[in-house]
């Protein structure tokens, strides 16, 4: 049994009606390099969307991310700097979007403002070694039962909020704004979150089927690096829900 990243992407990514209101405006910030090198950060208004937001609102502000000098929080990063990847070894982060969480925001999507707690070695030890807290955006690579008899390598991406069991994973409406993050590399890959595997931003496939051209248009201006979705590249693994994965196992 084998998969490619752009055959299956049974991702949780909602189906966007072909009509609706006007959607609410929030702000965005973004790092990058300029043309010099230098590190710049740049303020953007743009849709508060599940598509838009997915970009930045996968890790909490004080997540450990693994650099190439050891583990950093989240908001310490800067483009330019070296983070560790399972897939291609240590990689420049090209890309850094935050947004501030507003719990509980008049016309805001209820899943878009809560969290996700997972305690330490939920997903086996040192995975993640501490408690880990994560937004909507974050993604566990992880090797399911309905793979195991895959080809090697056959591992896949799920939203990390489908694994709430109330017991070691907890879903939580925080009580005041969270700054969430989310980052790209130059190619898409696997970080390590706490010690958990989390991929990098990607928008997926099939965003322009959810977008009209200028909104596509306003997306892509929050990547200065990305000039059309294919400059994305490729998912490096599949992302598969909970229930696809339980569907799978059981044809």
């Amino acid at each position: 049994m084998t998969f490619s990243p752009r055959a299956i992407e049974h991702d949780a990514a909602k189906q966007v009606p072909a009509k609706r209101r006007m959607p609410m405006m929030r702000r965005y910030e973004i790092q990058t390099l300029d043309s010099e090198g230098r590190d710049q950060l740049t303020q953007h208004i743009a849709p508060a969307t599940t598509e838009f937001e997915s970009a930045f609102n996968a890790f909490a502000r004080g997540t450990g991310i693994m650099t190439d000098s050891g583990p950093r929080a989240i908001e310490d990063l800067r483009p330019g700097m070296r983070v560790e990847t399972l897939e291609h070894g240590q990689m420049q982060v090209r890309w850094i979007g935050s947004m501030t969480m507003v719990p509980n925001a008049p016309g805001a999507t209820p899943e878009q403002c809560r969290l996700t707690r997972v305690t330490s070695d939920r997903f086996g030890p040192g995975r993640p070694g501490i408690d880990l807290t994560v937004g909507p955006g974050a993604r566990m690579l992880h090797r399911p039962d309905a793979l195991r008899r895959a080809t090697s390598g056959a591992e896949t991406y799920t939203p990390l909020d489908e694994f709430v069991d109330c017991d070691c994973v907890f879903q939580i409406t925080p009580p005041a704004p969270v700054e969430t993050y989310h980052i790209c590399l130059d190619r898409h890959a696997t970080i390590y979150a706490e010690g958990l595997g989390v991929e990098t931003y990607h928008p997926g496939y099939h965003l322009e089927e959810q977008m009209g051209p200028n909104m596509l248009a306003l997306f892509l201006s929050l990547f200065p690096h990305i000039r059309e979705l294919e400059d994305f590249g490729l998912l490096v693994h599949p992302r598969m829900t909970l229930r696809a994965l339980h569907d799978l196992h059981a044809a």
